[in-house]
């Protein structure tokens, strides 16, 4: 700060506090979209679990039939050699580490695949490394809004499911952000396809159920629901914990533009009386002369 005037710093202090009524506002924004994120991830989890509990009663059902247990997002290939990911980031950045950390999580797993690999990108900047990377994504979806649909969440599901069960792939992963609290977000990965059979079976499962027509026509039904709602899950995961970074960096960028506003108004009364300082002596020295004559 040395060598600037009052007037500089008077205008520095002026673009600063700009600058945190705008990152103010972010955070009120995305604190807003971010309560209804976290209801609706919240919300969720329990019809998921409960729809793992249903399939794995009925898998456990088909079992002891005579056909066991045969569909083809079960079907564990014993040779992987194609993997598909799916990276989730966001479309925009300000939202501190939630971008660099998913997108370093999947470099990682790149860096250590022997197998073919193709890309699925969900968000401009996973497209966007890839695409820096040389790597041309195998699907794009970009701008699918704070509120994810579950129509949306269906749509990529059903493709997905088309390229496991086709044999373009063996194996599909979803790498994105997991919501754990405002403050907390941890890049994970999680399979996809094929679907692990669900193990163990509730309380109730030891009663006898009737099902219609059969229970593989049950599990015909219930499986690609199953993913459709895994899908629509990880989006409103990834949704949630981007808010919560976003509204996170943009408190800690407002509370660094407080602190720098009191710094640079501290400098600014130094100048100030620095100023006022030096035309007391300018007045007196005048004085003097005038005096001195």
């Amino acid at each position: 700060m040395a060598g600037q005037s009052a007037r500089d710093i008077k205008r520095r202090i002026n673009s600063v506090k700009n600058m945190r009524q705008i990152t103010k506002a972010m955070e009120m924004v995305a604190a807003a979209k971010l309560r209804r994120a976290q209801a609706q991830v919240l919300s969720s989890r329990p019809f998921t679990d409960k729809l793992r509990e249903v399939l794995a009663r009925v898998v456990s059902a088909a079992r002891k039939g005579e056909g066991g247990v045969s569909h083809p997002l079960l079907d564990v290939r014993k040779e992987v050699s194609r993997v598909l990911y799916v990276l989730i980031t966001a479309d925009r950045g300000l939202a501190g580490g939630y971008n660099v950390n998913v997108i370093r999580r999947f470099q990682s797993l790149l860096d250590e695949e022997t197998r073919e690999v193709a890309v699925v990108a969900i968000g401009r900047k996973g497209r966007d490394y890839l695409r820096k990377r040389g790597i041309e994504p195998l699907r794009e979806y970009v701008n699918l809004g704070d509120e994810i649909e579950y129509a949306v969440a269906r749509s990529i599901a059903a493709e997905l499911m088309e390229d496991f069960t086709s044999g373009r792939f063996d194996e599909i992963n979803m790498v994105y952000t997991e919501f754990v609290s405002v403050v907390s977000q941890r890049p994970v990965v999680q399979r996809l396809l094929p679907v692990a059979e669900p193990e163990g079976e509730s309380d109730e499962a030891a009663l006898e159920y009737i099902y219609e027509p059969d229970p593989a026509s049950v599990i015909n039904i219930l499986l690609p629901r199953f993913v459709e709602t895994q899908v629509y899950g990880v989006l409103m995961e990834a949704k949630a914990s981007e808010l919560g970074a976003r509204m996170t960096a943009m408190r800690n960028a407002t509370d660094n533009a407080t602190e720098m506003i009191d710094q640079l108004t501290l400098n600014y009364n130094r100048a100030r009386q620095a100023g006022i300082t030096k035309e007391i002596s300018e007045i007196v020295g005048g004085a003097e002369a005038i005096a001195a004559e």
